[in-house]
């Protein structure tokens, strides 16, 4: 029998889990350890966020002091909301991997049109993108998503020291993101990885696409030169009031899911990844807003009882999908049959890497 958390939805498909004698899981207690290091429950949260904002502006030697990446969902587009209330002046910046959805295209256009915003679209070389993505998928790993994001992060710090804007402004948050299974994703500054799995089954040799290590990213943030600021977390976060505001001031829409905004993720998370590896990622994003008191565990336990697709419109997107990924229905049902394969059975620096990251965010909120 499949023991689920008495507290949120995770359950044991989330491997690793422990439980304790009341059925809570560790995932509960990491989800309130992580919150409690951050500045938004503190008594001096204001203050503290006065003086990041007072630090960024002063490091400002141009038209921008900030950069905001903008991808159409709500945490980025919250974020941009706020940095323009706060008085800072970002750069909006748009990786365009070739996958975006309608809305969210509607929804950047809407948002920088409202906050007067500049934006900079990074537009992903697509011959070569697509075929690190199909390197991801003939090596049956899970985290087929570490090739976007990683370009993402390598993208914005790249475009950071060209503009000579130290700062960057993250949508990344404890309170709607701090439940992860370590096997449900990878490490996504894992260069070595990437680069390893694209040399074994890739077919176009990598020029355009943007990269960086752990030892370039660290090298960065620790010498000063580009600092990643989780600005939300001096917020009490509410991802409902957050889509409320933006709807409300923005015309911003909502789209469906969780990082929903792009195709592709929508079908790698809603298809992909309970098909292929049994991993319903709708289990985590629920269990955060749980535990952020935004949803309640009978909701979420009933929700999950349904598909993550109408069955409709799976079939449309799948199509769409494998066509321009460029596989054949029969290499595409092959690969949902193989097994999957582990990033470790790879190159790897994660596991250093990881260490670097958890180090790092201690000493952040010391």
């Amino acid at each position: 029998m499949n023991q689920i958390c008495t507290r949120c939805v995770m359950d044991e498909t989330a491997v690793p889990i422990e439980f304790d004698d009341q059925g809570i899981c560790n995932y509960c207690k990491e989800h309130e350890f992580k919150v409690s290091l951050i500045p938004a429950g503190k008594p001096d949260a204001a203050e503290q966020l006065a003086a990041v904002v007072r630090k960024i502006k002063s490091k400002s030697h141009g038209e921008y002091d900030c950069i905001v990446g903008l991808s159409g969902g709500v945490d980025s587009s919250y974020v941009a909301y706020q940095a323009v209330k706060l008085g800072l002046k970002p750069l909006a910046v748009h990786f365009d991997n070739g996958w975006n959805s309608e809305l969210a295209v509607q929804n950047i256009e809407n948002i920088v049109k409202k906050l007067d915003l500049d934006l900079m679209t990074y537009v992903i070389d697509w011959q070569e993108f697509r075929d690190i993505q199909r390197s991801f998928f003939k090596a049956d790993v899970i985290d087929i998503e570490m090739v976007t994001d990683h370009a993402i992060f390598a993208a914005m710090f790249k475009i950071a020291r060209e503009q000579k804007i130290k700062y960057i402004l993250s949508g990344t948050n404890a309170a709607t993101e701090s439940i992860m299974p370590k096997s449900w994703q990878h490490f996504k500054f894992d260069l070595r990885n990437l680069k390893s799995i694209h040399n074994r089954y890739g077919e176009i040799k990598i020029r355009n696409y943007p990269t960086i290590s752990i030892w370039k990213m660290a090298w960065l943030k620790f010498s000063g030169q580009v600092q990643s600021v989780a600005i939300l977390n001096y917020f009490n976060y509410s991802k409902k009031e957050a889509m409320e505001v933006l709807s409300r001031e923005l015309s911003w829409k909502y789209y469906g899911g969780k990082h929903y905004e792009s195709i592709f993720t929508k079908f790698y998370q809603s298809y992909i990844l309970p098909e292929k590896f049994k991993v319903d990622k709708r289990k985590i994003h629920f269990s955060d807003l749980i535990m952020n008191n935004e949803e309640t565990r009978i909701a979420a336990l009933d929700e999950l009882k349904y598909p993550a697709y109408q069955s409709d419109e799976l079939d449309v997107d799948k199509n769409y999908v494998i066509k321009k990924l460029g596989f054949s229905q029969k290499e595409f049902n092959e690969y949902m049959y193989r097994k999957p394969c582990s990033h470790y059975n790879y190159p790897s620096y994660a596991k250093i890497g990881n260490y670097l990251v958890e180090y790092y965010k201690k000493l952040r909120y010391r």
